[in-house]
């Protein structure tokens, strides 16, 4: 009988630990299926910020926004896009987070809120390696300059291109504009710094930098205007962790050498 007893006990234990367990792995289960995956758009035409090496996604801003999400327990799905088209796709609620080299300017920060700035970029002119008559932004008076859409470069030419006196082309990603210039059908081309000295260094493109950078731009990720404060607050404080535990800067050597 005393047997019988004890038996009886641990069958219940078991059936009640069993039951415990069953239903963390339910409530496991039901909290990664109800976790959401933020939306994040990216230009993969973008290196070393972004770019596609067989079917997997590279470079600066896709290995950062990958360890803040693993940093600040949330889940990610990237959108390759046009780099003009990441902002209306915000708008259109298509996208929640956008990491795509977008440097930080008053004139976005209308429609979008940046994190903490994550990289100091600055525009550069950029001409054919034979050039030799080109020294700096100054010289390009009566000149074709070639921009990509919707960058700070396109609108620094836009901006200027009375003063400076030149003609402006548009192009969709930025291997086009590098060709445009290559070719010769236009003088110089006004790209971010890091992006085009990352550029030239991996392959002869036949181009070269000349003059001083002509600003000081930083790079930010970006949130539509008044909502996913939340997350933007996880990605600061994301981006803080990665900069503290020297994660940041051993991204920035894979693709830098800095």
């Amino acid at each position: 009988m005393k047997k019988l007893g004890l038996f009886s006990m641990f069958l219940i234990l078991t059936i009640i630990i069993s039951a415990c367990g069953s239903n963390d792995e339910k409530n496991a289960g039901e909290k990664e299926k109800s976790q959401k995956v933020y939306k994040v758009g990216v230009d993969t035409t973008y290196p070393p910020f972004e770019f596609k090496e067989g079917n997997d996604y590279k470079g600066i801003d896709i290995e950062l926004i990958n360890a803040i999400a693993k940093d600040q327990d949330f889940k990610i799905k990237f959108s390759p896009m046009d780099f003009g088209g990441i902002i209306p796709a915000m708008q259109a609620n298509q996208l929640d987070v956008a990491i795509a080299g977008m440097s930080i300017t008053e004139e976005r920060k209308k429609v979008v809120d940046f994190s903490t700035p994550y990289f100091d970029a600055g525009l550069t002119v950029v001409v054919k390696k034979d050039n030799t008559s080109t020294k700096s932004v100054d010289d390009l008076k009566g000149k074709t300059i070639a921009v990509k859409k919707g960058t700070t470069g396109a609108k620094y030419a836009q901006d200027n291109s009375k003063k400076l006196g030149i003609k402006v082309v548009q192009f969709n990603d930025s291997p086009a504009m590098f060709q445009e210039v290559a070719n010769g059908n236009a003088e110089a081309l006004i790209e971010d710094y890091p992006v085009i000295s990352y550029a030239i260094a991996q392959k002869d493109l036949g181009l070269k930098i000349v003059g001083d950078r002509l600003n000081g731009d930083q790079y930010g990720i970006a949130v539509l205007k008044g909502q996913n404060q939340d997350l933007l607050k996880k990605i600061n404080d994301g981006l803080a962790n990665l900069k503290k535990d020297g994660t940041y800067d051993e991204i920035l050597k894979t693709y830098l050498g800095e």
